[in-house]
């Protein structure tokens, strides 16, 4: 559904290209609880030419997605900024969020982490805050999936905060 979403916003606004602009600042993380290992497996999905942005505003130093030259530079960074705009507590518990790595292709980046191990999770809070520090127009669209129960909703800026109950 993540990726029949991402196809038709590109489609729509006609992406060609990274560096074209375009008209919306949207972004999607999906939060998914696989029960066997006990850890939310949680992939985040951004326009590339954003994330570009928001990690050269951020750290002052541009970085090129789909350039090898870059790509441990990217993952320094993205590191940093998932520890920053991402946040993940459950049954009241923070948990800590591992960076497992990125994928680009020519218009947008998949972002992918895990979650340590948790209990069974009946309260689900979330943070995300993704390219907040670009744009004051960012959509942010979370998904939070609990043994195939599916609740998304989406955050504006400024607002960052989910809370759900399985």
């Amino acid at each position: 559904m993540q990726k029949l979403f991402f196809i038709l916003l590109f489609s729509v606004f006609g992406l060609s290209s990274a560096s074209e602009i375009h008209p919306y600042h949207v972004g999607s993380m999906e939060f998914n609880y696989n029960s066997k290992s006990e850890t939310f497996e949680i992939s985040g999905k951004f326009f590339l030419d954003d994330l570009e942005n928001a990690l050269k505003e951020k750290y002052g130093k541009a970085v090129h997605f789909n350039s090898e030259q870059y790509k441990a530079q990217i993952n320094n960074y993205l590191i940093k900024y998932c520890e920053e705009y991402l946040k993940l507590k459950v049954n009241n518990k923070f948990l800590k969020i591992n960076y497992l790595g990125y994928e680009e292709d020519s218009e947008s980046v998949n972002i992918y982490l895990e979650s340590e191990k948790v209990a069974q999770p009946k309260k689900v809070e979330t943070a995300v805050s993704f390219l907040y520090n670009l744009f004051d127009d960012q959509l942010n669209i979370v998904h939070i999936i609990v043994n195939g129960n599916r609740k998304s909703q989406r955050l504006n800026y400024p607002d960052r905060y989910l809370y759900q109950n399985f």
